[in-house]
């Protein structure tokens, strides 16, 4: 299973707020059924890497269609097959390691 980081960002459009744009990708993301989290900064998705690359290309083309002339997509993958990887295992081990959540 793949954990992946991903920004999106529209360039050239009438305003330097993207929270609409944002919106519109994670309709996307929401629609497609895999597991994923908003951040201040970006979205993480877990699944299939097969299934994300797929998403990801029809996210990546949503500001276009909202009137954007230029797109900039950063995508970071971590891809484990060695054992079980997730978002969730993640930060469960890093919280392990600090003593514990909060």
């Amino acid at each position: 299973m793949a954990v992946v980081f991903l920004t999106i960002t529209p360039i050239g459009t009438a305003t330097p707020s993207v929270s609409r744009y944002v919106a519109g990708v994670q309709r996307i993301l929401q629609r497609s059924g895999l597991v994923h989290q908003l951040t201040a900064m970006g979205t993480i998705i877990e699944g299939d890497l097969d299934a994300i690359l797929g998403v990801v290309r029809e996210m990546h083309e949503a500001p276009f269609h909202e009137g954007a002339v230029r797109v900039s997509t950063l995508l970071k993958i971590d891809d484990r097959r060695d054992k079980e990887h997730s978002i969730a295992r993640k930060m469960r081990s890093v919280e392990e390691k600090l003593g514990g959540p909060g």
